[in-house]
């Protein structure tokens, strides 16, 4: 039995669905504990492409139960769509797909809040996907969310949205000058997805627990990554919710000790999408080209990615916050033919040298990475599926970082596709 969790080691987009789908065949559940429709897992196999942004990644591979798990935020309609798009490649969800009662379900006025206060922010917006994440949590900490289970019980749900409105319909009137929002209108909108959804609500909890108990083997994954966090992140520019293996245990009501791996993943370099600090970004023509070999652009909305040079002061910040104890090194093959690799191995700030990643925006704003060269390599590893095969400068990059870290790599991606990697 093993209870593994993959983590983004970065800022998201580290290539987390294909490990999943390529992990998810040995697990008996795969479990989604985090974040809303704001992240988008490309997965491609069978000469096929699908983005996941809900459903776990591993319904493609296996025959796991998939879990949808209490700390994710969840778009009812979106879901549907994205259901119906899995059986329309002929993948069953009857009796392997399951969503938390306890989830909060983010709403259309969740969506509309989202786009109107980044509007308002102007410059000074952190440059969310306005997919109602933020907001579907600030209602959950705030103690008037709507969980999946109030959908089950039409009365219940129109009490709770009535409610809602009352202050939302404020805002949107008075703040925003927009039109109110109709509760009539709102459930209406929501009874087909509901009518969907109803099979698979239930006590995942309780299930995955179950589960521990008979010695089934469990995956959890994250979306974004660790420096999004909104807690160990770059705040203000991080997410709503925590892409950490602590969040993973809260999200999913497994405890902390029944962890057995927690995975880093992390790419051959640096990306990051929206706003926000980034130490070793490249406004070059070396960051376009990596842009472009590594086809940088989200998966969810289609923005250009920021792309940068390795940040091993940020990796290990975020390997010793996670207690990660194996790595996946991701988008190998990007780095072929370049004859230079650089990365940076310590931060300059204020003339003062540091190995620390700071955790006040101002400072980290300051950054001057420090880098060190390695060689690179001329031939193309794309595809490549053992070490051996590997030119010596590309396994001498690897060897670097693992020293740096202190954790070793057990998979190297050498390509989107499920088989182009490399078990250590």
């Amino acid at each position: 039995m093993s209870i593994r969790v993959v983590i983004g080691a970065q800022w998201g987009d580290e290539g987390k669905g294909k490990i999943v789908d390529l992990l998810s065949d040995k697990a008996d559940y795969v479990v989604r504990f985090q974040g809303g429709a704001n992240a988008g897992h490309t997965l491609k196999f069978d000469d096929k492409k699908f983005v996941l942004h809900l459903i776990p990644s591993g319904i493609f591979n296996g025959d796991a139960d998939c879990v949808i798990g209490n700390g994710v935020v969840i778009d009812p309609i979106a879901l549907v769509d994205e259901i119906k798009g899995v059986q329309e490649m002929g993948f069953s969800l009857e009796g392997r797909f399951f969503i938390s009662q306890t989830a909060h379900v983010i709403l259309p006025y969740h969506k509309l809040l989202d786009q109107l206060k980044e509007k308002r922010r102007g410059g000074d917006a952190i440059g969310t996907t306005g997919r109602g994440i933020g907001p579907a949590y600030v209602s959950k900490v705030s103690r008037v969310g709507i969980r999946m289970v109030d959908l089950l019980d039409r009365e219940v749900l129109r009490k709770k949205i009535d409610q809602n409105l009352k202050d939302i319909n404020f805002a949107l009137e008075n703040l925003y000058k927009e039109p109110p929002l109709k509760t009539d209108d709102l459930m209406e909108e929501l009874e087909v997805s509901i009518k969907a959804l109803e099979p698979f609500i239930c006590n995942t909890t309780n299930l995955l627990h179950e589960g521990i108990n008979n010695k089934k083997s469990i995956l959890l994954e994250g979306a974004q990554g660790t420096l999004l966090d909104v807690d160990h992140g770059t705040y203000p520019y991080v997410t709503s919710s925590s892409p950490t293996s602590g969040g993973a245990c809260i999200g999913s009501g497994i405890a902390p000790t029944a962890l057995t791996n927690v995975m880093g993943i992390t790419k051959a370099y640096c990306t990051r999408v929206g706003n926000g600090p980034f130490p070793t970004e490249l406004l070059d023509e070396t960051g376009e080209e990596l842009r472009k070999k590594g086809a940088e652009f989200g998966a969810t909305t289609g923005r250009p990615r920021r792309c940068g040079w390795l940040d091993l002061v940020a990796l290990k910040y975020v390997v010793q916050l996670n207690g990660m104890n194996e790595l996946t090194l991701t988008k190998m093959d990007v780095m072929d033919g370049f004859k230079e690799i650089k990365v940076c191995t310590s931060y300059r700030i204020d003339g003062k040298e540091t190995d620390v990643f700071p955790l006040c925006l101002d400072e980290i704003e300051k950054i001057e990475p420090v880098y060190i060269t390695l060689p690179g390599w001329k031939n193309s590893i794309e595809g490549i599926t053992d070490w051996n095969d590997l030119p010596s400068t590309a396994q001498s990059y690897i060897r670097f970082v693992e020293e740096y870290l202190g954790v070793k790599f057990t998979i190297i991606s050498t390509g989107p596709k499920r088989n182009e990697t490399i078990l250590v």
